[in-house]
């Protein structure tokens, strides 16, 4: 197939990418034939795996506005995907304009879109790196210029953690970054589990595995758990993503479980 303008040299324009499955599953235009067809053959088997995407995404959304009505005014979010509508920048500069955001995603796709949607804004910034190489990350130039790390930071770490084996130890890698983070900084987590759909998620992760170029690795309660070790959970503490600060009581249903993704923040003292 052709190339797109958006589409950096090097991208395999014949496999698909989670990255950019999670794209198209939210209404994005930056994902390849090859991605919609992997998505239509996934979602076939989990018809509502799209609304829990966009539940994640709603997730952001609400983080960050908690996050900068507390006072954080600088945001370190790893595994930021490509951007769509909704992005960490936008949500916080829109209540605070001085709020900071820095983006981090190895996809090439995604770097290289989220550089064209902040041209011109001299507080947010990209890079393209590996979060599981936190002091790569955390000595950045780039990132040692836009954020004070002597100042409280929101640390983003949202539907990517999945894709960290077990054996590379995320927690571990977690607390890499809260030890280089000032007091008063604070964690955001989310990940999916098959602790309440363990069948379907299994046959999700499955045809993932089959068509995408990750593998897919799902928490359960203790795991998720263990990334906050070192942090104060704040309220409403490890829960469904509905029941994390739903913006109406209406939109948390009898079964909030079946969205299969643990939430939680926490505070570093």
């Amino acid at each position: 197939m052709e190339r797109p303008d958006w589409a950096p040299e090097g991208i395999d324009l014949e496999r698909p990418s989670s990255a950019r499955i999670y794209d198209y599953a939210l209404g994005g235009l930056h994902n390849f034939a090859v991605d919609r067809e992997a998505a239509r053959y996934v979602f076939a088997a989990m018809p509502d795996l799209p609304v829990l995407m966009q539940a994640n995404r709603a997730f952001l959304r609400r983080a960050v506005q908690f996050l900068v009505g507390i006072g954080i005014r600088q945001f370190l979010d790893l595994g930021s995907g490509i951007p769509t509508v909704g992005n960490v920048h936008e949500v916080a500069q829109q209540i605070a304009p001085e709020c900071r955001v820095m983006y981090v995603d190895i996809d090439p796709v995604a770097a290289a879109h989220s550089r064209a949607v902040l041209a011109g804004n001299d507080r947010a910034s990209v890079i393209q790196e590996d979060l599981r190489q936190p002091e790569h990350i955390l000595s950045h130039p780039e990132v040692r210029k836009l954020l004070d790390f002597d100042q409280p930071i929101g640390l983003l770490v949202l539907a990517v953690l999945q894709f960290v084996p077990p054996e590379q130890n995320p927690a571990g890698i977690i607390a890499r970054y809260r030890d280089a983070l000032a007091p008063g900084s604070h964690l955001v987590v989310s990940q999916p589990t098959m602790d309440a759909r363990s069948d379907e998620g299994a046959r999700v992760e499955r045809l993932i595995r089959d068509r995408a170029t990750e593998h897919f690795y799902y928490a359960d309660r203790a795991t998720f758990e263990s990334y906050f070790t070192g942090w104060e959970v704040v309220p409403p503490g490890i829960v469904w993503v509905p029941q994390w600060h739903p913006d109406s009581p209406d939109d948390v249903d009898d079964h909030p479980e079946r969205s299969m993704l643990y939430v939680g923040a926490g505070r570093k003292a």
